[in-house]
């Protein structure tokens, strides 16, 4: 059967490992194989066309959740949490190369293989699952953007959080300049991150030796409770189990040929889109910790795990007086591009789950208003110690939805029915098993010192 035409009947769904009665809509339509990729000519072209996707994916591995959890871990912990900053890296760019893989061969994301697979009951269970997630995302984003206009402009938290919700609209605006358009702008805003913790880290001048050392596991982090804490928050904010989801979907944007070898080539040039994204967001997300180590932790600032507090002590103790301004800056750069990419994995999951489409702005003011709420009555409680307490919160249960995204995604690249002659191989499986294993011991210890510690 050629690959450019798949069989749908019935039979040769059900064949295939896919319910007969799955549906067969593609995954974001609106711009479904719309960037065209050349067939011929130099490799560096055929690369260039892929480039975009992975940076999408690499956002949300910066977050601000992300900002609150490398901060908790520098200033408390030093260098020692790299080590699970690496681990979690080395996880992403497993996990989101066979969410490509997926998508690519399949040609569908990973929400609309769960829908085509698992009974409804189940299906609706994992959508709960994965709402959660988003929301605990959307979650971190407002409190992220809000502290930044807090920090730059002065505007009260609660204002901040209010007037992040207007940016429901910013993807409407991009994307009806096109899909190019608005992976022009995240890879922009990227751009801005890197310069801003390259400087500060520069400014910083951590000592090599120790954050070497740092890369290296230790033990304490499974004996120590608040330090497990959280490293599983780390996971949680650097392994995003939505990214899953928008990955395979995003990857199917590109105009690669529907044919075995130009899905071959797809797999390849996707894979090495997101591999190199992801070093950009190991980057950073060490860069932060990095910082906090060599800045707080170094001088006995240990309890230093609020956002806020960081900006007033960073331009003192770095003796750099713009340092902070760039932490604040670097900050709302990456609260804007996380509502980019929970926007879309938003739209991929409910479509792909439900197969239940809304307008984008309906959807996006939902999701919208449910993390505002949270965000408002807790600082209007606790101030901004609260919010800081939230946003490591929310990147614990993003780790508990991992499961939820990882289990059923190796099952589908390792089954052959599916995926034909692209199943991984049985060593990548055990690899991915392992990393599912991993995840999953790691969450339910965290939940048994909860619960009994």
């Amino acid at each position: 059967m050629d690959a450019r035409s798949p069989d749908l009947t019935p039979d040769a769904l059900s064949s295939a490992g896919w319910r007969s009665d799955a549906p067969t809509t593609k995954s974001l339509a609106e711009v479904n194989a719309t960037i065209a990729v050349p067939l011929a000519g130099r490799w560096w072209r055929r690369l260039l066309a892929f480039v975009g996707p992975g940076y999408l994916v690499s956002v949300g591995y910066m977050d601000p959740g992300n900002w609150a959890t490398d901060l908790a871990g520098g200033s408390k912990f030093g260098y020692t949490l790299l080590s699970v900053i690496l681990l979690s890296n080395l996880m992403a760019i497993l996990l989101q190369s066979l969410a490509a893989r997926l998508g690519i061969v399949t040609d569908r994301d990973l929400a609309q293989a769960c829908r085509a697979t698992y009974s409804p009951a189940v299906n609706f269970m994992l959508w709960l699952a994965c709402e959660a997630a988003i929301i605990a995302c959307d979650l971190a984003e407002v409190i992220g953007t809000a502290i930044a206009l807090k920090l730059l402009f002065g505007i009260p938290l609660i204002g901040g959080a209010l007037i992040a919700a207007l940016d429901a609209f910013l993807l409407l605006i991009l994307m009806n300049r096109g899909f190019r358009f608005l992976e022009a702008f995240v890879i922009s805003l990227l751009v801005v991150i890197a310069v801003c913790f390259a400087i500060q880290i520069t400014a910083a001048a951590p000592p090599i030796a120790a954050v070497l050392r740092g890369f290296v596991p230790s033990t304490e982090i499974f004996t120590n409770h608040e330090m497990l804490y959280i490293a599983i928050g780390i996971i949680g904010a650097t392994v995003m189990p939505h990214n899953l989801y928008l990955h395979s979907s995003i990857v199917q944007t590109r105009a690669y040929q529907r044919t075995d070898e130009g899905r071959r080539e797809a797999i390849k040039w996707a894979t090495t889109d997101s591999t190199v994204a992801l070093m950009l967001a190991l980057f950073i997300n060490a860069a932060i910790l990095v910082v906090a180590a060599a800045t707080f932790h170094k001088s006995g600032h240990s309890d230093v795990a609020e956002i806020g507090q960081a900006f007033e002590l960073l331009s003192p103790l770095l003796g750099l007086g713009i340092a902070s301004t760039l932490f604040a800056v670097a900050l709302l750069a990456s609260g804007l591009n996380s509502t980019v990419t929970a926007t879309l994995a938003g739209q991929i999951v409910m479509e792909g789950f439900l197969d239940l489409r809304l307008p984008s702005w309906a959807r996006r003011l939902l999701t919208r208003g449910i993390a505002i709420v949270p965000v408002i009555i807790v600082t209007a409680i606790y101030g901004e110690r609260g919010t800081a307490d939230l946003l490591v919160f929310s990147q614990v249960i993003l780790s508990m939805q991992l499961p939820f995204a990882v289990i059923p995604l190796v099952r589908f690249v390792s089954d052959r029915r599916k995926m034909g002659q692209f199943v991984i191989p049985a060593s990548v499986a055990a690899i991915a098993w392992i990393v599912a294993a991993v995840i999953v011991v790691l969450n339910l210890k965290l939940l048994f010192d909860t619960i009994f510690g």
